[in-house]
């Protein structure tokens, strides 16, 4: 197409309008947050510093590096909506691709974002957008403005780079009283997961100690999801995924199981911020940033009974565009072409991570030194499943035993030990993986004896009173008699 011949005009977003619209990208604290220390990383920084300070309505958040840092003109640029293409190539440690996140998130937060930067041999200099100031004037400008208490916070630093949220609208309600309890005790608890992601977003980070990230003077502490120490953690093999030139690689692990975890506490700080069951899935990472956590990518469902399988993806940045890498860096869609590849490497670390959940009563076994006595036994006859009572056992020795002498007492302490003791989670495991592979009951009796049995209680029925017809009625409304009417119209 020739541009030359065709008419043009400007079409020039509206200030206002678009910040709003950046304002609800989608964006929490804790994944605004990340954000911000993933420009902090990108520049080089070793350390990094977040402190809430809490002044209900007025509370400020300030997270400041020791990073490269900026001049004047380059905090502007930094603050330029859109300042990087997607499209460009970037260094392989970049963490950014869209040049919007430290705004985005931050506008998701606060009405006010100040940067305060200081670059080696250089003062320190300021910028802030101010969406009051944009709500009014309509206009991309940032004002030269930084609360006064931080003007000077990069004086004692070669270089580095502080971020400033203040006018927390979508933290804390502006009009929120300073000794207002129960608006502090949230603003707590929001804080308190902000860290945990942290511990879990960046835990290679700090594992190998690239950084560290303090939490007011204490640093924080990695959480790794895959519990490498536990000497119990199942490995998996790597297996890479190709993409042209590039490739990814895809790692499973199984952690133990409750009882042979190091200590209980080690098993507590491993099920993560939402417990086994939420934690279960692909940990998807770029480089050494963790991207999603805890996600099957549409390929399974989340189940009890997989609660302990963890996998890892490793991606390099130039796959961002392939996997539909998001602008909050929460967000993975698996190409087509690696999928089948995914749901394979994880089925079979599934299946393996279900036996580990399934047959926690060996290790009882193994400890006893003894054979083990289920009282349930797994039966398979082609290609249905069942559960029977092990007639072994000896707890229904002793009750057959009983039976001779005590009949009633027997039957009712038989009862109500199958009462307690039906495996349903186990039987859960195999109707979700084995669906409508389960046996139909009295579907492999020998007929002669359903007919003995109704026979049996037909005669008591008609004895006590019944006639034939109310008495076959009877039968045909017991369970599991009701699914065999014609025998009971042949008594």
């Amino acid at each position: 197409m020739d541009y030359s011949l065709l008419s043009k005009t400007e079409a020039v977003p509206e200030a206002a309008s678009m910040i709003e619209t950046f304002r609800a990208i989608g964006y929490n604290l804790e994944t605004a947050v990340a954000d911000i220390l993933d420009n902090s990383i990108s520049a080089g920084a070793k350390n990094i510093y977040i402190e809430r300070i809490w002044n209900g309505g007025k509370t400020i958040v300030t997270i400041m590096d020791d990073g490269l840092g900026m001049n004047s003109e380059e905090i502007v640029e930094a603050m330029r909506p859109g300042a990087q293409n997607p499209l460009d190539s970037r260094d392989i440690n970049d963490l950014g691709r869209f040049g919007l996140g430290m705004k985005t998130a931050s506008f998701s937060q606060c009405r006010k974002l100040t940067v305060i930067s200081k670059k080696t041999g250089h003062h320190s200099a300021y910028w802030t957008w101010d969406l009051d100031y944009v709500a009014m004037t309509h206009k991309w400008e940032l004002i030269r403005w930084a609360p006064e208490a931080f003007t000077n916070a990069l004086d004692e630093q070669n270089s580095g780079t502080m971020i400033i949220w203040t006018d927390l609208d979508r933290v804390i309600p502006p009009a929120t009283s300073v000794d207002d309890i129960v608006a502090k005790q949230k603003f707590s608890d929001a804080w308190a997961r902000v860290k945990s992601h942290i511990a879990m977003t960046f835990h290679r980070f700090i594992e190998s100690k690239d950084i560290t990230i303090y939490w007011g003077k204490n640093p924080i502490e990695a959480w790794n999801p895959f519990c490498p120490d536990e000497k119990k953690t199942q490995h998996f093999p790597t297996e890479k995924l190709f993409f042209g030139n590039n490739r990814a690689e895809v790692k499973g692990y199984i952690l133990p199981h409750k009882n042979n975890f190091s200590s209980e506490r080690k098993y507590k700080d491993a099920e993560g911020m939402n417990g086994y069951p939420a934690a279960q899935g692909f940990y998807v990472y770029r480089g050494k940033r963790l991207l999603l956590a805890g996600s099957w990518l549409n390929l399974f469902r989340k189940e009890d009974h997989y609660k302990l399988v963890r996998i890892s993806i490793d991606l390099p940045n130039t796959l961002d565009s392939e996997w539909q890498i998001d602008i909050k860096k929460s967000t993975a869609i698996p190409p087509l072409s690696c999928r089948e590849q995914l749901r394979s490497y994880a089925l079979d670390v599934r299946n393996k991570g279900m036996e580990v959940y399934r047959h926690r009563g060996k290790i009882l076994k193994k400890k006893a030194g003894i054979n083990f006595q289920p009282l349930w036994l797994e039966k398979k006859k082609g290609n249905k499943w069942s559960f029977v009572v092990n007639r072994d056992n000896q707890l229904i020795k002793d009750l057959q035993e009983e039976a001779q002498t005590n009949p009633k007492h027997a039957i009712s302490m038989l009862l109500r030990i199958i009462e307690e003791s039906i495996p349903t989670p186990t039987i859960f495991i195999k109707q979700s993986s084995e669906e409508n592979m389960q046996k139909e009951p009295f579907s492999d009796m020998d007929t002669a004896l359903i007919l003995e049995m109704l026979q049996r209680m037909y005669n008591n029925l008609t004895a006590s009173g019944q006639t034939k017809e109310q008495a076959k009625a009877v039968l045909k409304t017991i369970e599991p008699f009701n699914n065999y009417e014609d025998l009971i119209d042949e008594l």
